[in-house]
């Protein structure tokens, strides 16, 4: 068995291609959402990404067959004034999960993430995802507060139209 890494070019067909179906899989699991990717999304999901700077997408192949992905954002600490990357997607198909995948995803994203002088990696974890938040752990994140008695910190959001 052979294990892989590329780091996507979204103007490879088949990069692209193996992106969306991966990530609508993760989207079709309960912890992505349960739901399928719009076909405005599987359609124009890899042209957007391609015109960011601030994105990029790093897939796994198992014996050549895509197998998991990560996709990140870069951002920035005011606090730090460093860049920071956030791992927005991070999903491995059902059959070859219990495999480490997830953990060399992680990985190379960290190396990036260091290359590129990043003071922190950020991700969301849903509450119920225990799985997830004890992978997490293991691979050294941690709940984010400033003050103890503040608590910590949470992910909320506003949907606009």
């Amino acid at each position: 068995m052979t294990i892989t890494l590329i780091h996507a070019d979204y103007d490879n067909e088949q990069h692209a291609s193996d992106l969306v179906m991966l990530l609508n899989a993760y989207a079709l699991d309960p912890m992505g959402g349960g739901e399928p990717l719009s076909e405005h999304v599987k359609q124009n999901l890899v042209a957007s990404l391609a015109k960011r700077s601030d994105v990029f997408t790093v897939l796994c192949y198992v014996d050549d067959k895509p197998a998991g992905i990560i996709n990140c954002v870069e951002g920035f600490s005011t606090f730090k004034c460093k860049p920071l990357i956030n791992i927005h997607d991070c999903g491995v198909l059902s059959e070859y999960r219990g495999m480490g995948i997830s953990g060399l995803l992680f990985d190379e994203v960290e190396k990036i993430a260091k290359q590129k002088g990043c003071c922190k990696l950020t991700l969301e974890v849903l509450e119920g995802n225990i799985v997830a938040q004890n992978a997490y752990k293991k691979l050294g994140f941690a709940g984010y507060e400033l003050d103890e008695k503040m608590g910590k910190a949470m992910f909320w959001e506003k949907k606009l139209s």
